[in-house]
């Protein structure tokens, strides 16, 4: 169990919680909107990577519903007695994200059929390429300034959906100007090797640094996280 903001008011809790509620939704929201028109548009294109950029946008909100249910709670014992679970809702979405990427980039690189170009995907791409870093950004101070691994690390999903949005992006212009239809696969290949470490992480309790409290901390308990212990802040 992680241990949330020591050195932050209960007030000033109450306000990062309901700014990390309000960037959940937003992610959400966002998240659903990029699902369903990445699948459509990867349906009608025939392209595996749209499609998995879609179910991958249903795995995130998978993600950030797990902490819309730990912070939906007022209480803050209630929300750290959450926390662990939540962890390991995440970790699990992590690893999931990567089996299908590596499924579906397999499949691409064997010729499983040519994608014809999408606009709609390059659009869709750029687009996220721009609001998910905003997000990510977002969410990971207010869940660093909380204490809370559970937010930080389904930031770093949200930041994970940047890369994939980077490397579908590449893979559609790629495919569309010079007809490179192993670019996208490649790339998503070192994403879900990216996903499984943040994965990992996120289980072990490692996505958070909590601030530096004003009195000497106990001893965090195995599994939690404080600077200095060599979790990865960022």
């Amino acid at each position: 169990m992680t241990q949330l903001s020591l050195g932050a008011s209960p007030s000033r809790q109450d306000v990062l919680a309901r700014r990390i509620r309000l960037l959940v939704l937003a992610t959400i929201t966002y998240n659903v909107i990029e699902a369903v028109v990445a699948i459509t548009a990867g349906t009608l294109a025939s392209s595996t990577a749209l499609v998995g950029f879609g179910l991958d946008s249903v795995i995130e909100v998978s993600s950030a519903a797990a902490v819309a249910w730990q912070f939906s709670a007022t209480d803050h014992a209630v929300r750290e007695a959450r926390e662990k679970a939540t962890l390991r809702l995440i970790a699990v979405s992590f690893f999931a994200l990567a089996a299908y990427v590596t499924f579906d980039s397999i499949l691409s690189m064997a010729g499983s059929g040519a994608a014809d170009h999408s606009a709609v995907g390059i659009v869709l791409a750029a687009l996220s390429l721009v609001i998910m870093p905003i997000l990510s950004a977002a969410q990971r101070r207010a869940g660093h300034a909380l204490g809370s691994a559970s937010a930080v690390a389904d930031s770093k999903q949200t930041q994970l959906c940047t890369y994939l949005s980077g490397a579908l992006l590449i893979g559609l212009l790629a495919n569309a100007l010079f007809g490179w239809t192993w670019a996208d696969p490649a790339a998503a290949l070192v994403i879900a090797a990216v996903a499984v470490k943040e994965g990992r992480d996120a289980w072990r309790g490692d996505a958070c640094c909590s601030p530096v409290p004003t009195v000497e901390p106990q001893r965090p308990q195995t599994g939690a996280c404080s600077c200095g212990t060599g979790c990865g802040c960022g």
